[in-house]
């Protein structure tokens, strides 16, 4: 039977950058042996989450094909993406991939008016030849995010609220008609009161437009309420990764765990209550440098192994999890 090529495939992804004399010298692995995919028929919301300085921006710009990785290779519906050279075969991955960025405000100069971004976009990928062809495709992509060109048209960015320059953003990305959004901390820059209304728009693009997001985010709670499945970071590794319900509400690794502890707890069924940020916590540099896991010099169930080498990935109730409490070691 033939299995069907995923939308995007991360193989074995990790990222280095120097250091000089930083930490003695050598190299810092901002991302480490991370791989994952997304199925092509099932659109779905995959979320990455961790604190500042997990890694999961550097992995963002990797699916972004924005940077290169250091070892390991990412495909997106077959094709390497180390392959695509020449402007033709970029614009149309990124026709087919597009970002949401964090600050929405930076996403738009303060001297234009925002339809013209729009209307650029539509051209520059082919959707329309001019402004008279562009304006129904722009039309049709606000619409899908709430808005309207007739609400946007003459407007400059700072006569828009947060929610609705965030909310235009989207439609950017909408307009080259992705099969994938790489949202990399869309609400973090968000009234709280708008922060619901901007992630329902991601459930709403998985379920009747069929696209895929990867949700970056430091905040779990977002993280659950929208996403199917979730991996999270620490230190360049994927500690945790599988359906979103089984590592926030039965976490295995410790360190899932502790995040957990920070989150509130209703009831399984009920999302909603899941709103409320959630932030982790700071970066210790340190832990970068450290042999084994990452995790060892703050985890209550330490073993002498942990310390000594990377733990394994093993597959545990439906997830896998990097840790040694989950292989003969512990015994």
């Amino acid at each position: 039977m033939h299995t069907p090529t995923p939308l995007l495939q991360v193989n074995h992804v990790t990222v280095s950058f120097p250091i000089g004399s930083f930490l003695g010298g050598g190299r810092l692995v901002a991302v480490n042996d991370v791989s994952f995919a997304l199925d092509a028929e099932q659109p779905e919301i995959y979320a990455i989450a961790g604190e500042s300085g997990s890694g999961k921006t550097t992995l963002s710009r990797v699916l972004l094909h924005d940077l290169d990785p250091t070892q390991g290779n990412v495909h997106f519906e077959g094709r390497d993406l180390a392959t695509l050279k020449g402007r033709r075969h970029n614009m149309e991955f990124m026709r087919k991939v597009q970002p949401v960025f964090q600050n929405p405000f930076e996403t738009f100069s303060p001297l234009r008016r925002v339809e013209e971004y729009l209307f650029e976009t539509a051209i520059q990928f082919g959707r329309a030849k001019n402004r008279r062809e562009a304006a129904p495709v722009v039309d049709a992509a606000l619409h899908q995010v709430g808005l309207s060109l007739e609400e946007v048209r003459q407007r400059y960015p700072h006569e828009l609220s947060g929610g609705q320059i965030q909310r235009i953003s989207v439609a950017r990305a909408l307009v080259p008609q992705p099969r994938l959004i790489l949202a990399d901390e869309p609400v973090s820059m968000v009234d709280a009161s708008l922060r619901m209304a901007i992630v329902n728009l991601f459930k709403k693009l998985r379920d009747e437009q069929k696209v895929s997001v990867i949700y970056i985010t430091h905040d779990l709670a977002t993280a659950y309420y929208i996403s199917d499945r979730i991996a999270i970071m620490l230190r360049g590794y994927v500690v945790e990764s599988g359906p979103v319900e089984q590592v926030l509400d039965k976490p295995l690794h410790p360190y899932t765990q502790l995040l957990q502890e920070s989150v509130p707890r209703p009831a399984v069924s009920d999302r909603t209550e899941w709103a409320r940020p959630i932030e982790l916590g700071s970066t210790e540099v340190k832990e970068y440098s450290r042999v084994g896991c990452k995790y060892a010099g703050r985890c209550p169930h330490v073993m002498d192994v942990c310390t000594q080498a990377d733990p394994p990935d093993v597959v545990v109730e439906g997830r896998t999890v990097k840790c040694y409490l989950y292989t003969n070691d512990a015994r």
